[in-house]
């Protein structure tokens, strides 16, 4: 929702080169916004949910081209008003529930405006697609005005991010008419995909409840020491 936050926008934005400095602007923007939360959750709870993050501008063809498909003419004012994913980040962490911790992170920030979320992994597409997405307006702020500006925003494990890459070469490969039969195994393999962060994440928290339990037996033992120097000076008080 490109728009000035201060009255109206104007056509000082109409070229293409400015268009594109303000979308890559709230890319950094948000892209600073979770590094931090990172390093943050890292500082306090000495884990990063985040493994890596990608980030991108679509390019002129593929703005034109999904006008097009919607019927739309390509201005740039549609393109503004009807294309959520100009500007997009894809989130890569290890575990589904670092999905939604992040998702609550993000939401939580007082400068973004979440305006939309499709939740594939709690619903997947018929194809096995899982991912979640938000649709958000983050502000650029220019030296005379503050833009809103908005942000695809995709969340999504380790294993699923292959999955989709994957899917997304094939569907190039053959021109979206993809045969039945790799259908079908493409659809096999997201079973496996998601079998396999279930069982990681399973893995995880066993892990971490056994360092818990381990942390705990050393805590009490070290309590113990404390308990038994400190009797032991009672009965032997110092001059």
């Amino acid at each position: 929702m490109l728009q000035h936050t201060q009255g109206g926008f104007g056509e000082d934005v109409d070229s293409w080169k400015t268009l594109m400095f303000i979308y890559n602007s709230a890319l950094k923007e948000v892209n600073t916004k979770l590094e931090i939360l990172n390093d943050e959750f890292k500082h306090v709870h000495q884990y990063n949910p985040i493994e890596y993050i990608k980030s991108r501008i679509k390019s002129p063809e593929s703005i034109v081209k999904k006008l097009k498909r919607d019927g739309r003419e390509s201005t740039i004012s549609n393109m503004i008003k009807y294309i959520n994913d100009i500007a997009g980040i894809r989130i890569i962490c290890s575990f589904t529930s670092d999905i939604y911790r992040i998702a609550d992170m993000i939401g939580e920030q007082v400068d973004i405006k979440v305006l939309a979320v499709k939740d594939y992994i709690t619903f997947p597409k018929a194809s096995g697609y899982k991912s979640y997405h938000m649709i958000v307006t983050v502000p650029v702020f220019l030296s005379d005005r503050t833009v809103d500006t908005k942000v695809e925003i995709q969340i999504r494990t380790v294993a699923m991010d292959f999955w989709a890459s994957l899917e997304h070469k094939i569907h190039y490969k053959f021109e979206g008419d993809v045969p039945e039969y790799i259908k079908t195994e493409l659809v096999e393999c997201a079973k496996m995909v998601s079998d396999l962060d279930i069982r990681m994440l399973k893995l995880n928290e066993e892990i971490l409840e056994m360092a818990r339990e381990g942390a705990s037996v050393m805590l009490s033992g070290h309590n113990a020491d404390r308990l038994a120097a400190a009797q032991a000076a009672l009965k032997h008080p110092r001059n």
